[in-house]
């Protein structure tokens, strides 16, 4: 198990010795929460899976998970409950719910990606019983629980997510006690992830608009001090065209609004972050929204 070398206690008894597995609620089975309710069943936990279109959820049973009809359902009795939703709104309106709902020594882990101020949104509804938790990955590591978690918030509450986090990922990045500071690093690392996925559509849009095949892009950075395996699977998505999502071209359109907002909240200049979301924003409104991120190549002539 990568990341801890013991799981500390976690709020849960058998026979009078604490318990390494233990109830997980999952709230938002979407791409990546699905994926988490896997590793998590793979390791031994407990999981109750809810989410909001109930179908969503449904499949999740035949893995070995628990369906729950409501947050109040999912929460109750649950020693960690991950959230895992689209938006800042969307993880409040369910963390109220939660809060409701934990059991006095359970702790709510919030992994989406919810901006500085949806972060400090969550901290003020989570009233000192939640962990900033924003994941690295899309939809291979969620499966595999290969995940890198930007974890921020009070140590004593880390301690007891850590059987939780040795699941879903393969490291932890502690960014500090406060919560809201993953979140902030969150958004830095995913500019990172929208100008590199950007950069290779456009250099594989001029490679061919010069006369070039593409592919040869690929090949010439390929081992080289500027080669990205990033660049490599999402540039071979764009040459065949295959816009299977991994990371939505919505969820890219939502997560640099964040950044832009953020950016000029602190006075950091936001040039090319308006222009990675004009560019996402074109191909979402050109039908992309759905699709991976990579479908961002459409742009380019």
């Amino acid at each position: 198990m990568a990341g801890w070398e013991a799981a500390p206690p976690t709020g849960r008894r058998r026979h009078g010795r604490w318990r390494n597995d233990v109830r997980v609620a999952v709230l938002g089975t979407g791409i990546m929460g699905s994926g988490m309710v896997r590793s998590l069943l793979r390791e031994g936990h407990e999981v109750v899976a809810w989410n909001r279109t109930a179908e969503r959820a449904e499949p999740l049973a035949a893995d070995g998970a628990t369906v729950a009809g409501s947050v109040a359902e999912a929460a109750d009795d649950a020693d960690v409950v991950v959230t895992m939703l689209f938006d800042a709104d969307a993880t409040v309106e369910v963390g109220r719910e939660v809060v409701a709902h934990l059991r006095e020594d359970a702790v709510w882990l919030q992994c989406g990606t919810v901006g500085v101020e949806g972060a400090a949104r969550v901290a003020e509804v989570g009233d000192g019983r939640v962990l900033d938790a924003p994941v690295l990955g899309t939809r291979k590591p969620a499966e595999e629980g290969a995940l890198v978690v930007l974890l921020s918030g009070p140590e004593a509450l880390r301690q007891r997510v850590a059987p939780v986090l040795e699941a879903i990922g393969s490291r932890s990045v502690v960014a500090g006690d406060e919560v809201g500071a993953a979140s902030a690093l969150k958004l830095a690392c995913n500019a990172w992830v929208a100008l590199l996925t950007a950069g290779t559509a456009q250099s594989l849009a001029l490679a061919g608009a010069l006369g070039v095949d593409p592919a040869l892009f690929l090949e010439a950075i390929d081992g080289g001090p500027v080669f990205a395996p990033y660049a490599k699977v999402k540039g071979g998505a764009m040459l065949a065209e295959d816009w299977t999502p991994s990371f939505e071209v919505d969820g890219v359109v939502k997560d640099l609004g964040l950044m832009v907002s953020a950016g000029a909240a602190a006075g950091f200049p936001t040039e090319l972050l308006h222009v990675l979301h004009e560019l996402f924003a074109q191909a979402s409104g050109a039908g992309h929204g759905a699709d991976d991120m990579a479908a961002v190549r459409t742009v380019f002539p």
